[in-house]
């Protein structure tokens, strides 16, 4: 049996100036507060609240790993909580820091787990997505989620 992948939706997240926490033994560690955006796909759209953030790590290896929490309220009102964990790679880390980065020029892979409450949209808590991640020209992290299927 194949797996296929139907798009869910994009995510664009506001963020604000990353805080650097420093060199840990496990890497540099940077909080990157989300502080709003929007998302909407087929099925759902809304808007990302404030107070989230991204936990990045900056290993010596060059990989940046992530580990993101924050919530979405759908157009209709419902809370979606999301715990969004991946890592980034980028060969040139000079380039990682510039904006817009070049999509081509680094892999950026995530695994996130959506919970929700409503029963309109309990099929989310029974599927499993991927995502993938990149900075904008904009500033802002453009998310695209898929939905396994």
């Amino acid at each position: 049996m194949s797996l296929q992948l139907e798009y869910f939706m994009k995510v664009i997240v506001d963020v604000a100036t990353p805080i650097e926490v420093g060199r840990t033994p496990e890497g540099l560690l940077r909080i990157i507060p989300i502080v709003g955006g929007t998302f909407e796909g087929p099925r759902i759209r809304g808007s990302v609240i404030n107070g989230g953030a991204d936990w990045n790590l900056q290993r010596s290896d060059g990989i940046r790993k992530a580990w993101a929490r924050y919530t979405l309220k759908t157009d209709d009102e419902v809370l979606i909580s999301v715990t969004n964990e991946g890592f980034i790679y980028t060969p040139n880390l000079s380039q990682a820091n510039q904006a817009p980065v070049d999509p081509g020029a680094y892999y950026a892979r995530t695994s996130p787990r959506f919970l929700v409450a409503d029963d309109k949209y309990a099929w989310i808590n029974n599927s499993i997505f991927v995502g993938s991640l990149m900075k904008g020209v904009d500033d802002k992290v453009h998310l695209e989620f898929y939905q396994v299927i």
